[in-house]
């Protein structure tokens, strides 16, 4: 009898769950939470890649006789806006297998994900979650943040989309309004705008694999990231600590804590933390894979991904630990300074020569319309660099730079 796994959203990376389990025998099918494929996401979905796909058109009580009759060994997000369809179909389909039902919010609203952590006597970033300017003015008056420097985001959208930063004494109501009634690139209104205290350190991406509330961890990242007017989210760089490094400890204990607070008992979680002075903070912990090109450099670096261990768990009840680094890995990401027409997209091919090149990955050809960098939607693409020896690795990522400053974006008219 045929086995199947339900994918739900599952753009972009997420397609090589379909490709990992039909290699082990085990048809996927994908459920898009929404009637229609995402448009942010249109470029990343690739419907040819599941034996059927199947749409959530607001009957649940449908949906869920639909997946129910595939018998799925698994249901599986593959993007943030399937969390909670998840937790929901998992919880009708086989009750106490899946993440904590009543933490559901947590895991996918950045405002009761702050509250949960709150809650738990977590160190944590002051955070608000505001309808209104006036709103916003009280909760900055009354936690003495007025005139600090700020960060803010929607509440339910990802990859740094929206992210504002305000320095210190600047206005965060233009920021502020510009957010409020927004659609964010999850087709969702931000009908409120969440405001945090900023934090100053440097960036770290944990990523974990959980079985039964035991919680895994697949690789620790440092990003290395700057800024371009008031965003803060255009990402630089990504390298992989190796695991005996006294930081991965610290970050994996704060990652523990974090993951109880929001009930994580299974399945992948991607988790940021700023390293302060003070100590770890959360930004955010989302309740699914690392996209981009995250799974295709986990392997390279750590022989392993998210994405293989879910499939161990479901198919071989595999449950991994920790992780080693088998060789330096780095992903450069490539920004454009100004929207406008590519016009030059062949010099990119430059990267391929490179002893350390892997992969990359740029979706704009000659002729294409360009968006200036301002978060990871936005960026103009990726390459992927790996090999046995750190100092490659290094002298690559400045020849990939020199090839990215001959990119030529002409500026669009008036």
């Amino acid at each position: 009898m045929q086995r199947h796994v339900i994918l739900v959203d599952p753009y972009s990376e997420a397609v090589e769950y379909a490709h990992a389990f039909r290699k082990r025998g085990v048809e996927p099918v994908a459920v898009l939470s929404t009637p229609a494929p995402l448009k942010s996401y249109l470029h990343g979905w690739k419907p040819d890649s599941f034996s059927a796909t199947h749409f959530h058109d607001g009957d649940f009580a449908k949906l869920a006789r639909i997946i129910r009759g595939y018998d799925p060994i698994a249901v599986i997000p593959g993007n943030e806006s399937a969390v909670r369809l998840v937790d929901s179909l998992i919880e009708e389909l086989a009750p106490g297998t899946g993440n904590v039902p009543e933490l559901s919010a947590a895991r996918r609203d950045k405002w009761p994900m702050a509250q949960a952590v709150a809650r738990a006597g977590i160190p944590h970033l002051r955070t608000f979650a505001a309808a209104t300017e006036q709103e916003a003015a009280n909760w900055l008056r009354e936690t003495g943040l007025e005139g600090q420097a700020l960060v803010l985001k929607p509440r339910c959208s990802g990859g740094t989309d929206g992210v504002h930063k305000v320095e210190a004494g600047e206005d965060w109501r233009l920021p502020f309004r510009q957010l409020l009634g927004s659609v964010n690139m999850f087709d969702l209104s931000n009908d409120s705008i969440l405001l945090q205290e900023f934090a100053s350190g440097t960036e770290f991406v944990v990523d974990t694999y959980s079985v039964n509330g035991e919680l895994g961890l697949v690789a620790v990242v440092q990003y290395s990231k700057s800024t371009r007017g008031n965003r803060i989210g255009v990402y630089d760089a990504e390298d992989y600590l190796l695991p005996e490094d006294p930081l991965v400890g610290v970050l994996e204990s704060y990652t523990r804590q974090v993951a109880r607070a929001v009930g994580i008992r299974t399945g992948c979680t991607h988790t940021e933390i700023m390293m302060t002075d003070q100590g770890p903070r959360l930004i955010e912990i989302a309740a699914r894979l690392d996209g981009g090109c995250g799974q295709q450099a986990a392997r390279l670096a750590t022989g392993d991904c998210q994405i293989d261990r879910a499939v161990r768990h479901h198919l071989d009840s595999v449950f991994v630990p920790g992780y080693e680094i088998v060789r330096p890995t780095r992903v450069a990401w490539l920004s454009a300074a100004n929207s406008g027409t590519m016009r030059n997209a062949e010099v990119l091919d430059g990267v391929r020569e490179l002893a350390s090149f892997q992969k990359l990955g740029c979706r704009y050809p000659n002729g294409s319309r360009v968006p200036m960098t301002e978060d990871l939607f936005t960026t103009l693409g990726w390459v992927l660099l790996s090999a046995p020896d750190q100092d490659v690795v290094d002298q690559d990522t400045k020849r990939v730079r020199e090839i990215e400053a001959k990119v030529v974006i002409d500026p669009l008219g008036p």
